[in-house]
């Protein structure tokens, strides 16, 4: 229960959930349609009136790595889930060379229920000419274009 704890004692804070739980979709850009004959489309007179039939969630929606040592390498993975009932095909637009980002991903479609796996590896390195403080900050959107619409994946982190 979210009003009560283990022992049965009223909580004194609020239950934050995790945001894989939140069910909070990633920030979209809706893709103009075209029709592709070979999508994979279903017949089926129940799902026929159905708009929507190619979902993706990503799992976590943001990726926030904290702070890194200048000159390291550090990754972690993020969840791309085809939550439609259809077959769908995604690629990722790489982020600039600049940013130290990069995705490593195998590409080709994913069923229905099924999910693909986004390695998200950043190279920290401080690209300011100028002195920060000793602490810069990288943040950039990754672009995931899928049939439907463009998702897009924030990337933060603090480089020292």
């Amino acid at each position: 229960s979210l009003v009560v704890d283990a022992t049965g004692q009223t909580r004194k804070e609020r239950v934050i959930l995790p945001s894989c739980l939140q069910g909070k979709k990633p920030t979209t850009i809706p893709n103009k349609k075209i029709e592709d004959p070979a999508s994979g489309k279903v017949s089926t007179s129940s799902l026929a009136t159905r708009q929507d039939l190619t979902k993706f969630h990503l799992i976590p929606p943001r990726v926030i790595f904290g702070v890194l040592k200048e000159g390291c390498t550090y990754a972690t993975t993020v969840i791309l889930k085809n939550v439609g009932v259809n077959f769908s095909r995604f690629r990722v637009k790489q982020p600039p060379p600049y940013t130290g980002l990069r995705v490593m991903y195998t590409p080709g479609p994913v069923a229905a229920g099924l999910q693909a796996e986004l390695e998200i590896e950043i190279f920290a390195m401080l690209i300011g000419g100028k002195d920060t403080g000793g602490l810069e900050e990288v943040s950039h959107n990754i672009e995931i274009v899928t049939e439907t619409e463009t998702l897009l994946l924030p990337v933060k982190a603090n480089i020292l």
